[in-house]
């Protein structure tokens, strides 16, 4: 019997399954640019928790991130978010055992068929509760409006984002759950040391940074590089430290910037 993982987040069971539970693979995910095989792996009796494991065999290579990284980014996004205390990563462990070889595993989170953190509306459908990113058309013209929910879970996603330097913050990369909880999955095109971040929650571009968001990432900076260096390059760390003190200082959210394009394509 597959068990929901939202039941287990308090249990250590869960990462022990996670870590040591043997991985069957049921199919692999089609939509996924990497190697994503979806698994379950045994809890306890007859009961087994679905999850997702993606073998550094599957990463393809990129021009702009060294090789065989990515699902190590992955699990350094899951350990920040613990440390701050935000939790919005799924539960995430490395695997040296896996069936294809070493690997991120990350547990699996049932999404919501009636909640949603990004839309897309047409001008006269906003509505109240929902902030506009961005103007754009359909295929015959008629306007449309790339909108992300006003909430405050969602804004402490986008510092995160700005946090790990997230280059590929899709729409379809949050999860609400079915107990309204947003969960943030593919991290592992983040911490790149050059500038990089794309998000489709750029509604709080330039606005404060909420009290309770900034006083957790001052709460970080000691233990940011501690965490981090067994599974990035020190230029990356270094450049990251850089990026929580500027967040820090400053307050603010980051604007886009006019030198990469600010939101991925496709946004879902």
């Amino acid at each position: 019997m597959i068990e929901p993982v939202t039941d287990w987040l308090e249990d250590p069971r869960l990462l022990t399954a996670l870590s040591e539970g043997e991985l069957s693979v049921e199919g692999r995910l089609a939509v996924a640019s990497n190697a994503t095989l979806l698994c379950t792996v045994p809890l306890d009796g007859d009961r087994e928790l679905r999850c997702v494991y993606k073998p550094v065999a599957g990463e393809r290579p990129l021009w702009d991130f060294p090789d065989e990284s990515l699902g190590r980014r992955e699990l350094a996004s899951y350990l920040l978010s613990e440390a701050l205390g935000w939790h919005l990563v799924p539960p995430t462990v490395w695997r040296e055992d896996g069936p294809a070889g070493p690997g991120m595993c990350q547990a699996w989170i049932e999404e919501s068929q009636s909640a949603g953190a990004v839309d897309v509306c047409a001008p006269a459908e906003l509505q109240p509760g929902w902030i506009v990113v961005m103007n754009a058309e359909d295929q015959e013209g008629n306007p449309l409006l790339l909108v992300h929910a006003d909430r405050d879970d969602l804004h402490r996603v986008a510092a995160f984002d700005a946090l790990i330097n997230n280059a590929d913050r899709k729409g379809g990369h949050l999860i609400v759950d079915d107990d309204d909880r947003i969960w943030c999955i593919d991290h592992g095109v983040s911490f790149n040391a050059d500038d990089k971040l794309r998000t489709v929650l750029w509604g709080w571009a330039g606005e404060s940074i909420n009290a309770d968001v900034l006083a957790d990432l001052c709460a970080l900076e000691p233990s940011l590089s501690s965490i981090l260096e067994p599974w990035l390059a020190p230029e990356e760390i270094e450049i990251t430290a850089s990026r929580l003190r500027s967040l820090i200082e400053t307050g603010t959210m980051p604007h886009p910037s006019a030198q990469w394009p600010a939101v991925p394509w496709p946004v879902f």
